[in-house]
């Protein structure tokens, strides 16, 4: 007797998206079609155009007017939900509230009363690392804590799926870095089904199980690429620039780009692998 394959926990099925602009129409999306299970971490991966953004205003239920079925859970995507969180590139906190406060605001559609809320509110500031900083104003915070109090809220009213769009496009090369790495901390701890959306190939590599290669103008799946590497993953070893020169070779327009072969990269200085 065949074992029973467990049902997605999000599925897109024929999903499609127009907009009407000026003098016509633009087809953001066309036949978007994929399956995430419970616990895995997806990765969105374009050029600007693609259609990636929109897939997450999709999902989260921002916009509900698109062709096909979005599904969680078995039930159809028909507007926001508490079983979905988001955060954004910008962090978009409320300079006159306190880092508490500002997670709290994931709470305001929760049953809960106000003792609850609060050991909601400091569980999920210790899962960030920010107990020192409670009671602390955004200004007074760097761009990595105030992108980890975003990360909180999103947190906190305990989704089923996290949604990322581009969350550390706005920090600095070292920070972004630094974040990957508390990200994937953060969430094997809240053991949460996360959906990234990025232009960036090396962050969907370091942190994805499954990227999904776009393609622009309609955006369209091109290629989904299962990420088999070993964590806590390497940036500076060989499989990882094999498949960052893979992925980038599938998302270039520049049909003189070649994959390096392996020889051909194993020759490379580490340093320029690594860069």
């Amino acid at each position: 007797m065949n074992a029973l394959v467990p049902s997605p926990i999000v599925s897109f099925s024929h999903v499609g998206k127009t907009f009407e602009v000026a003098g016509g129409e633009l087809e953001a999306i066309r036949e978007f079609n994929l399956e995430i299970a419970e616990g895995e971490f997806v990765a969105i991966v374009g050029s600007s155009g693609c259609g990636k953004s929109t897939l997450l205003r999709l999902l989260i239920g921002l916009d509900t007017q698109f062709r096909g079925e979005i599904r969680v859970d078995g039930k159809a995507v028909s507007g926001i939900g508490g079983e979905r969180g988001i955060v954004f590139q910008e962090h978009r906190l409320f300079p006159w509230l306190t880092v508490e406060e500002n997670i709290g605001l994931g709470l305001v559609n929760e049953a809960l009363s106000a003792t609850e809320q609060q050991t909601r509110i400091a569980d999920f500031i210790e899962l960030v690392g920010l107990t020192d900083f409670t009671r602390a104003y955004p200004h007074q915070l760097s761009g990595g804590m105030a992108q980890r109090v975003a990360i909180a809220r999103g947190l906190v009213a305990s989704p089923r799926i996290l949604l990322l769009d581009e969350p550390f496009g706005a920090l600095d090369a070292l920070t972004r870095q630094q974040m990957q790495d508390e990200l994937l901390a953060i969430r094997e701890r809240a053991r949460i089904t996360t959906v990234l959306v990025t232009h960036d190939v090396e962050e969907a590599i370091f942190l994805a199980d499954r990227v999904v290669v776009m393609e622009p103008r309609p955006g369209r799946i091109k290629r989904v690429v299962d990420i088999a590497l070993p964590h806590p993953r390497q940036r500076s070893s060989f499989d990882f620039h094999q498949l960052r020169e893979e992925l980038l070779h599938e998302l270039t327009r520049d049909y003189h780009y070649q994959v390096p072969l392996p020889a051909q990269i194993r020759d490379l200085p580490l340093a320029f692998i690594a860069c």
